[in-house]
């Protein structure tokens, strides 16, 4: 069966998303930053760097497994379930997701979205309000929260994460969504090609490796965004740190914002290879 006339309209728009971030020019400021940023990382032992990735790896790994384990995905995963029956009655697993159209499955999406963009909102404020702690937790609870979103998107497009390849696409999609807008396109290129390569979607065949030097000026920028934050802490107005607060919410719902963004157009070509396959 071939695609309807707003499946058409959905997947031009993915395709002018793509050309956007393929097209992207980087500015003189991010080249220069990249360039002393890897240089700064090389001077570390080559053993040193390759214990690091492989242990920050491993980290990303066991917790986007807890995550897709824990009673709070199983909870929000039958809420997806539940809101499709609204669609179509005889939905029984995430799977059946895909014989609903596609803006069926983006308002599903939709609506993991919002919740966990406020999600993102409430905990940079919190990170922002002056507590130590609560900073300290901000970088964990981030990455928490936008594995965790990247994973209910894909349920939402009729994508069941708990096979090893859709947890390592997952994990890769994460991954890719965080990424400086220069790099990206390389990414989404080679998730696209890994999609497309794949004979069955349970084992995983491709690198295993994600962690790499590009991904690092997330956590540096969070970092420069705890120093934001720890300035501004003492200057309150009516007892309230409103400025640390206001960079620390806005900064986290940036974040998830582009996560959420790529992830959506990723499992949405998802859903239109798996249209053409049974065409």
């Amino acid at each position: 069966m071939g695609l309807t006339e707003r499946e058409k309209m959905v997947l031009a728009e993915i395709r002018e998303w793509e050309s956007e971030l393929l097209n992207y020019v980087p500015n003189d400021f991010e080249l220069t930053y990249e360039k002393y940023l890897e240089r700064a990382f090389s001077l570390l032992p080559e053993r040193v760097q390759q214990e690091f990735f492989a242990k920050l790896d491993n980290w990303m790994f066991h917790l986007n497994a807890l995550i897709q384990g824990s009673q709070l995905h199983m909870d929000a995963r039958d809420r997806i379930l539940t809101a499709a029956r609204v669609f179509k009655s005889d939905i029984q697993t995430v799977e059946d997701l895909t014989y609903l159209t596609i803006d069926q499955l983006k308002y599903i999406a939709q609506q993991q979205i919002a919740r966990h963009r406020i999600y993102s909102f409430v905990q940079g404020g919190l990170a922002g309000s002056g507590s130590s702690i609560m900073l300290g937790a901000d970088i964990p609870a981030m990455a928490v929260i936008n594995l965790r979103i990247v994973q209910l998107i894909a349920a939402a497009y009729g994508v069941e994460v708990n096979t090893p390849y859709e947890m390592m696409s997952s994990l890769k999609v994460f991954h890719a969504a965080t990424l400086p807008p220069r790099l990206q396109g390389a990414y989404w290129e080679e998730l696209k090609r890994e999609a497309k390569s794949q004979d069955d979607y349970y084992f995983y065949e491709g690198s295993e490796e994600v962690a790499d030097v590009s991904w690092l000026e997330l956590p540096i920028k969070h970092l420069f965004k705890g120093l934001a934050i720890y300035m501004f802490r003492n200057k309150s107005l009516q007892g309230m740190p409103l400025i640390s607060m206001a960079i620390g919410a806005g900064t986290n719902y940036q974040l998830t914002r582009k996560v959420t963004d790529f992830a959506q157009k990723y499992y949405q070509m998802r859903y239109f290879y798996a249209k053409r396959g049974e065409s």
